[in-house]
């Protein structure tokens, strides 16, 4: 048996799906009609009622819910279920946050779903990371002041030191590259202090973006040296995507003069 007939012999479905940074309209079509024909959703913790309503009344909906400093799922019962419920038939949606292959675990769920002969579709959602700025009317990238864009997960692996913040640091400042750090909050301090010491210069602008596209979103803007001030006086928490780069230099402007405290909405 070859291994696109072993994919194809399934009885049921899996589909992964990108619900974006949690405001429904930004859903794609595709991922509309993706939940639209589950038997089964599989929920992350940060998607929105709004966006499960789409599933037909008769689907049953399994929250398992993954987020830093708090009670998760397994990863491994995860794919368990969805391996079973497809086996047995069912329509499966993955239901995640954002995209399902930036920070997602998607990539994980696809190895595991495929050597247990499952075939799967992955439908992209809009990241946390592009929908935070947009919504401050910001760009990722920009001509004058930003050639890339790198995104980095500040939330290590149990047993991994995480990224290697002073290259990152020294990378971003000679590539006129703006940074934006998933899940980083909880270690906002040590991420200030590894840049500063990589060379990102003291005043690079920084914007937090808490609860992204979502009616209690909130943000402050401040400069690289008064981050971790500026989480702890405003009482910014997760879910926030960090971005730090001179493309957020518009945004700080709208600040006192010296850009000395965070300006915050």
């Amino acid at each position: 048996m070859t291994a696109h007939t072993a994919l194809s012999s399934s009885l049921g479905t899996c589909t992964l799906v990108g619900a974006g940074p949690g405001d429904p309209e930004l859903l794609t079509l595709k991922a509309v009609k993706a939940i639209q024909q589950a038997t089964l959703l599989l929920v992350d913790d940060l998607v929105s009622d709004d966006i499960v309503g789409f599933a037909p009344a008769a689907a049953r909906v399994v929250y398992v819910g993954k987020r830093g400093g708090c009670t998760s799922t397994p990863q491994a019962f995860i794919e368990k279920l969805m391996i079973e419920a497809v086996q047995q038939g069912e329509r499966v949606v993955r239901l995640k946050g954002g995209d399902p292959f930036v920070f997602g675990r998607g990539g994980e769920e696809v190895e595991h779903l495929n050597a247990a002969g499952i075939a799967v579709q992955v439908v992209n959602g809009i990241t946390a990371g592009l929908a935070a700025v947009t919504t401050l009317g910001v760009p990722l990238t920009h001509r004058a002041h930003a050639h890339g864009v790198v995104f980095v997960t500040g939330h290590a692996k149990p047993g991994s030191s995480g990224p290697d913040w002073r290259t990152l640091a020294a990378t971003c400042q000679a590539a006129h590259l703006t940074l934006v750090i998933y899940m980083g909050i909880s270690s906002a301090a040590h991420i200030q202090t590894e840049l500063l010491a990589g060379g990102l210069r003291a005043d690079t602008p920084v914007a937090i973006i808490q609860h992204a596209t979502l009616a209690q979103q909130r943000h402050a803007a401040c400069t690289l040296s008064h981050l971790h001030e500026t989480l702890s006086s405003e009482q910014l928490g997760s879910p926030s995507i960090i971005v730090i780069g001179n493309v957020m230099r518009a945004l700080l402007a709208l600040d006192t003069p010296t850009a000395a405290q965070p300006w915050v909405a």
